[in-house]
């Protein structure tokens, strides 16, 4: 097995060990729904007010909306800083009644749930505008910077839509990192891993998103990503323990002062690379 990557023989125990990212392992995908909800609602309850959010992981959303409705938790002056967004051919947003929009997701299993008097208000629902790229960072700057960032990481690597370089494309980490909101490509990889979900159907992918940039969500004062795909298993490790380079955007997180990954038992155990 020498011709593999020496990250991938990393064990369970030894995941995040010589980095600055601290790795929790839990148990199957709704216990790390859970802590992902109950974390954010933890977050909230002490101050917070300002977040960066994917859609991906999913299942936290409806077990966040109910735990606020039960507790009654006041979250009007909250503010959700979606991650991204599908575009159409025009560069605008699919419409929200579209199956894979992120904003009708996010309505559909988080905001038409919550009680409305506790509900966020309107223009603290927040999904990056593609004919307006430079809103999100003023936001932020006005809100005094993200509290926390929580996301999920792609089959590349990537965290919201931040494609790593297409092949041939050179950038350090330091341009990578400074890379602000905008309008790209999906690449190949982020549509074949995402058409999974969606029963293997690539031409219903959009070819073009708009995303968070790797500056504001490298801006936060925390990260904190949550994994629950078994095809993780894999790039969990190449983000802790390959190389730190764009070509791997979530390898950024070793940069952050205050990062942490979240996995299932199954996305802690080593990546099983056989015919089979």
């Amino acid at each position: 097995m020498s011709e593999l990557p020496a990250y991938l023989d990393v064990p369970p125990e030894k995941l995040g060990e010589g980095t600055r990212v601290k790795v929790r392992v839990l148990g199957d995908m709704q216990s790390v729904a859970r802590d992902f909800a109950d974390a954010l609602l933890a977050e909230i309850r002490a101050g917070a007010k300002t977040f960066i959010v994917p859609v991906g992981p999913v299942d936290q959303f409806p077990l966040l909306a109910d735990a606020i409705n039960r507790q009654h938790v006041d979250c009007r002056d909250v503010c959700f800083i979606n991650m991204d967004e599908y575009l159409g051919d025009d560069d605008r947003w699919i419409d929200a009644s579209h199956p894979l929009s992120f904003r009708g997701f996010t309505d559909r299993l988080f905001y038409d749930r919550l009680n409305p008097e506790l509900a966020p208000r309107k223009e603290n629902r927040v999904f990056p505008d593609p004919t307006n790229c430079s809103a999100i960072a003023k936001l932020i700057e006005q809100r005094g910077g993200v509290d926390v960032c929580y996301g999920g990481i792609g089959i590349n690597g990537h965290i919201a839509f931040n494609e790593p370089p297409e092949a041939g494309e050179e950038m350090s980490v330091e341009e990578f990192a400074a890379l602000p909101m905008r309008v790209l490509n999906l690449t190949r990889e982020t549509r074949t891993i995402n058409s999974v979900t969606v029963g293997g159907e690539i031409a219903v992918i959009p070819r073009r998103a708009v995303t968070v940039g790797m500056k504001e969500c490298l801006g936060a004062r925390k990260m904190r990503f949550y994994c629950n795909r078994p095809w993780q298993s894999a790039v969990v490790r190449r983000v802790l323990h390959g190389p730190v380079t764009a070509s791997c955007p979530a390898s950024l997180l070793r940069t952050h002062g205050n990062a942490e990954i979240t996995v299932t038992d199954y996305v802690a155990q080593k990546p099983d690379i056989r015919l089979r």
